[in-house]
């Protein structure tokens, strides 16, 4: 038994059972604490961040011709780092390359690697924090939360369902078919695992280590060597990752260019080359349905797992706890400042108001409480900080000042710089900006003619353009039961009634499938056993026992 595989066996064990039973489980604590990870992991995580600024970003043996590098921290000033760059074609060379001997490896190996490299990453997940922080905008927390641990979780949970897939059959058999009077027919039979070919994880801006963990986990854990593709804007958290999978990679005595780093500056892509290149069998991609769009168009040689653009809705029907309703969408609309996949955009609430435990309350009314449960939850700025993070691509700002025009401002933005807050309008259910993405701190809030009319609109437009969440508030069972039933059809997972300390943003490991797969907002879930099975075959060798 590899010496990785056995120190980290245990994990391994309990992850496998949390995925069949899927209740809350983590091996890597969420929390920021020193007494977790150590009285001064906080300050040796910021001096490791700064160590690394203006600086080439060092990767022994990786392949290099050239150094690339302009992250600029949404929070202000340039990152200062260069990164190793290499043709495509060299990277590609340098993965071929490697790519027997890992296959060779077998699948406790790698597994043990992987499970060696999840635990070194959390042990630097402070130093992860401020990477992923001063890439994306993020805010501390979130980015020690989801760049770090909950990642981890994601990466964990792949290589636990690739192992149980894996292991699901014998390797060797005995076969033995009864003759009659004559011998039998004896034959020993093996089962290779084999690995499918290179796998390529195209990185994005908002979250590089969370939604690229899953399929960079899954595609070494099943032999296939990875080559990390990340957004220009996000190199650093992929890098710092690249650079604990080769180092482990070499402990164990395999080819750490089973893992490498391709950077890019815009302008000057080679995502399109890479993709389309033919020993590319496996791309994880997040982003954009136009991208997205183009690989299923011009990558036809690879199996494509991704996660695209929708549109996430919440339709309130009725609440019996009002308050705490508005305080739970308000956060959720300023969480990262509606720069997650899990965002909501669309609110669809009666024309003629709801019921609720404070008597019934119009339209107006309810928007008008969202609003000021927004404002409430911003008029701290320490806390509206920590809340909202910053923006973190500019496009996203030059948006936002775009879809003032879209409706009636009931909540304008605030903030300087790379911060901004909720843009909140009202429309109506004809209203054309209802149907399409408005990616970043912007909300609809829509006058629909009665509840099942918005359950009705929501569910659709799941259908149609894709959604990762959708929310209900309602207290009429009967028509709860009837939504449920609209969300499942339309393959979207649905949250009813939030109002504690649980988002419908939020996705837990082990638990959660995030993404059905069932409709347009993507075609993978993290992590069921689709997204794992087509990274390998099994092969059979037989001969006969004589």
């Amino acid at each position: 038994m590899p010496a990785q595989f056995g120190r980290h066996q245990p994990m391994l064990d309990a992850a496998v059972a949390a995925l069949r039973l899927r209740e809350c489980w983590s091996p890597f604590p969420e929390i920021p604490s020193g007494k977790i990870y150590g009285d001064c992991a906080r300050e040796e995580g910021a001096a490791g961040f700064a160590a690394l600024k203006d600086k080439p970003f060092d990767l022994p043996g990786h392949p290099e011709t050239h150094r690339l590098g302009a992250e600029v921290s949404p929070f202000g000033g340039d990152l200062g780092i260069t990164y190793p760059a290499a043709p495509v074609g060299g990277l590609i060379a340098a993965a071929e390359a490697a790519r027997p001997a890992f296959a060779a490896a077998g699948p406790q190996a790698r597994v043990g690697v992987c499970l060696e490299a999840l635990s070194r990453l959390n042990k630097i997940s402070f130093e992860m924090a401020n990477a992923v922080m001063h890439t994306t905008g993020q805010a501390f927390a979130m980015a020690f939360q989801a760049g770090g641990p909950h990642a981890q979780d994601r990466g964990l949970e792949a290589v636990a369902m690739a192992w149980d897939e894996m292991t699901r059959f014998a390797a060797d058999a005995r076969w033995e078919k009864p003759q009659g009077k004559a011998a039998p027919i004896v034959l020993e039979k093996h089962w290779a695992i084999v690995p499918v070919g290179l796998s390529l994880a195209i990185g994005c801006n908002t979250f590089p280590t969370w939604n690229s963990y899953s399929g960079i986990f899954a595609s070494l854990a099943t032999g296939n060597p990875v080559i990390v593709k990340p957004h220009p804007a996000a190199i650093l958290p992929l890098a710092l990752t690249v650079r604990v999978l080769r180092g482990v990679l070499a402990e164990a005595g395999l080819p750490s260019d089973a893992v490498l780093l391709a950077v890019d500056a815009p302008g000057a892509e080679i995502t399109q080359d890479l993709a389309t290149r033919p020993e590319v069998k496996l791309i994880d991609y997040t982003g954009s349905s136009s991208f997205g769009a183009w690989l299923r168009a011009n990558a036809t040689q690879a199996r494509l797992f991704t996660e695209e653009t929708g549109v996430n809705t919440i339709t309130i029907a009725a609440s019996d706890d009002f308050d705490g309703m508005c305080a739970n969408i308000a956060f959720s609309l300023a969480l990262y400042s509606g720069q997650m996949c899990t965002a909501p955009q669309n609110i669809y609430v009666p024309e003629g108001g709801i019921d609720t435990d404070q008597g019934h309350k119009g339209f107006d009314e309810v928007a008008s409480a969202i609003v000021a449960a927004v404002d409430d939850l911003l008029a701290d700025p320490a806390r509206a900080a920590g809340v909202l993070g910053a923006i973190a691509n500019p496009a996203t700002l030059d948006r936002l000042a775009r879809a003032r025009g879209l409706g009636r401002v009931l909540r304008d933005t605030a903030g300087e710089g790379r911060i901004a807050s909720p843009l909140i309008l009202a429309l109506t259910e004809d209203d054309a900006a209802c149907g399409d993405e408005c990616f970043g701190p912007v909300s609809f809030i829509v006058a629909v003619k009665d509840a099942d009319t918005g359950i009705a609109r929501a569910a659709d437009l799941a259908r149609r353009k894709g959604a990762i969440t959708a929310a209900l508030y309602d207290t009429d069972e009967a028509r709860i039961t009837r939504a449920i039933a609209a969300f499942t059809q339309a393959g979207v997972n649905l949250s009813i009634n939030l109002t504690g300390a649980i988002y419908v943003n939020q996705s837990a490991a082990f638990s959660d499938f995030h993404v059905t797969g069932a409709n347009p907002a993507g075609n993978a879930s993290l992590t069921d056993t689709a997204f794992v099975t087509p990274r390998f075959r099994r092969v059979m060798w037989r001969r006969p026992v004589h």
